[in-house]
């Protein structure tokens, strides 16, 4: 789904993780930095992009912070997931030898991800901004033995080199994008991959009722519809107002998926539906790995 502008906004500078997901996802779009997660969501708003790539939660290190607060309040519908491999590089000046790098730069998350390595080859990691910021601060200070950790694709757009490749310590880390639109999307019923798993996620409110969370949810099981993810966060820092996030697999005309969503009505204020859209490829793989 792409308009006149075929373009796909992403938080970061080039290079950073969120690009590398809309190339992989959306090849034939050109991706639009932003300096926040806000300006993405109004670069869809306003039409200067068409999509917006948000990541929302890493298989590491949990949900990404602020996202499930903007998500309701968007105006924005999920039309896609994307599952990224995070593999991390080196990257040096070009002509820089692994011998010579004596410290590494990068997003204090992806310092944590890759310890092994560093103290394998006695090298200290240093704060940056984020990933692709520190590519282009090693590309443009031009110190020998300061290195970048970052995605392969920051090394290709700062013209640095890579020294190692995949050096992450969890071969497994992935970061989970969803794919947003000014228009939702509730015809497709099959992914890139042919196959027809859908999901379907929503933010509710539980009325002010003795066990409403867990009323609301006995719609679910008696429909035998799987909840993949159930979240719960404070609205508006007042800790009596709990929003609740979730994912659930099937599609909202699916008889019953119609019928536990109904069920979830009786016990809610609110209801906001999100989105409905295909799985990745990548969550059957890690299912059928687990």
């Amino acid at each position: 789904m792409t308009g006149q502008n075929n373009l796909i906004a992403f938080q970061g500078e080039p290079g950073a993780y969120s690009h590398q997901a809309c190339r992989d996802a959306r090849p034939d779009m050109t991706a639009l930095p932003c300096r926040t997660f806000e300006d993405v969501i109004e670069a869809v708003r306003s039409g200067q992009a068409d999509l917006a790539m948000l990541p929302v939660e890493n298989s590491t290190y949990g949900r990404v912070a602020d996202i499930h607060h903007l998500l309701p309040e968007s105006g924005l519908h999920i039309i896609d997931e994307a599952f990224v491999r995070v593999h991390i590089s080196l990257l040096a000046l070009p002509g820089v030898t692994l011998s010579e790098v004596t410290d590494a730069m990068s997003h204090t998350v992806l310092l944590g991800q890759c310890r092994d390595f560093l103290r394998q080859h006695g090298i200290q990691g240093m704060t940056g901004l984020d990933t692709a910021g520190s590519a282009k601060i090693v590309a443009e200070q031009g110190q020998r033995h300061i290195a970048a950790l970052a995605a392969p694709l920051a090394g290709e757009i700062y013209g640095l080199n890579r020294l190692a490749d995949e050096i992450e310590d969890r071969k497994n880390n992935t970061t989970r994008f969803l794919i947003m639109s000014r228009d939702p999307d509730y015809s497709r019923r099959t992914n890139r991959d042919g196959h027809g798993q859908m999901l379907t996620s929503f933010v509710f409110r539980v009325r002010n009722i003795p066990a409403a969370l867990y009323k609301a949810m006995g719609g679910f099981a008696t429909n035998g519809v799987n909840m993949t993810k159930l979240e719960s966060y404070m609205v508006d820092g007042v800790f009596t107002a709990t929003q609740f996030y979730a994912d659930i697999e099937g599609h909202p005309d699916d008889p019953n998926v119609r019928r536990a969503l109904d069920e979830l009505g009786y016990f809610t204020s609110m209801i906001n539906m999100l989105g409905v859209y295909p799985a990745d490829p990548l969550r059957a793989e890690q299912s059928a790995d687990s």
